[in-house]
């Protein structure tokens, strides 16, 4: 497997740059003053920020919007007020802070940072990787977040070439992005889905098995003995089967079903345990090669985050939503 070290290299291969800051300019930024439904988000003028010490700043152009997003505002998560949303964007370099190489004013990258606050015409970025040609700012957005969720996961549950792994929830945004990087190491996967899905599900590279009851049933038609690891994305109550499946709550991992993990002594993947930051590069190296992709459901203007939170929630649309600034 890649070393984050070597994509990161080989990512960012031109000059640094140097950008006059511009004091206290203000910009716009989502914001929510108090929890409650989409209603309560606003589109209020912030201080710019600033890059700091090895980070940059990008007039961003898309930044992605996360399920996370909506649990922060109706106040399951942070209890301060008030916050701000967002933490991957994709824009256009305009400001390098110190002891950053390789990435020059003007160039198209796409990263996480943000401070939470990267759904704005502003963000500073800690990790970031080019933009390839093949894709644009919308499509790019969809990809940070989805890929280090994914790829840290598999590294959790040591997923290599040779293994099998049964990804529940293999459909969604996450899910797929882990189906495609368990395929690029070399393993066997097998995806649960509706079965709508499972032609896209094959596209990816994945054997698609019918959630729903008899769930573990249809996955020993194909693999009897079982699999090696486990990896729950949707968190449909179904981790005691992923357990047997696996051999064991050692060999599963969950990204949707907390109390569940608690109760079954599953691992429940947390970035605070270590982001797998390389995934941001490898995943735009892959999209340009063509063997990586996570669809865009839908996009909307910054203006209209409250409509994209309501989308988003309902679950009327596949594939990752994305706000379009500037």
């Amino acid at each position: 497997m890649t070393k984050f070290s070597d994509i990161r290299c080989a990512a960012f291969v031109s000059g640094a740059g140097t950008a006059v800051r511009k004091g206290t300019s203000m910009m716009k930024a989502a914001q929510f003053r108090r929890f409650g439904g989409p209603e309560v988000l606003e589109i209020v003028d912030l201080p710019e920020p600033h890059a700091g010490p090895g980070e940059v700043r990008v007039r961003v152009r898309a930044a992605g919007v996360n399920a996370s997003d909506w649990k922060k505002r109706s106040g399951q998560m942070d209890q301060e007020l008030p916050q701000t949303l967002g933490y991957e964007a994709a824009g256009v370099v305009d400001e390098i802070g110190d002891g950053v190489a390789g990435v020059r004013l003007g160039d198209k990258v796409v990263g996480i940072g943000g401070g939470g606050a990267a759904q704005a015409e502003y963000a500073v970025l800690s990790t970031w990787a080019p933009v390839p040609a093949s894709l644009d700012f919308t499509a790019a957005a969809a990809l940070p977040s989805t890929a280090e969720t994914a790829a840290r996961a598999l590294d959790q549950l040591g997923v290599a070439a040779g293994s099998t792994l049964l990804v529940n929830g293999a459909s969604g945004s996450i899910g797929s992005a882990a189906v495609q990087f368990a395929v690029h190491r070399g393993a066997r996967v097998i995806g649960t889905g509706s079965p709508a899905s499972h032609g896209r599900l094959r596209s990816l590279g994945a054997e698609p098995v019918a959630y729903g009851p008899g769930m573990a049933d249809r996955v020993r038609t194909i693999v009897p003995g079982g699999v090696d690891r486990a990896l729950d994305v949707a968190g449909s109550g179904v981790l005691p089967e992923l357990t047997d499946l696996a051999g064991g709550a050692e060999n599963v991992v969950t990204l949707a079903d907390f109390a569940g993990a608690e109760r079954y002594g599953v691992r429940f993947s947390r970035g605070d345990s270590g982001r797998a930051e390389y995934a941001i590069a490898l995943a735009m190296r892959l999209a340009e090669e063509g063997v990586f992709r996570i669809p865009v459901g839908r996009a909307f203007p910054l203006e209209d985050i409250a409509q994209a939170h309501r989308t988003g929630e309902s679950g009327a649309v596949r594939g990752k939503l994305v706000l379009t600034v500037g």
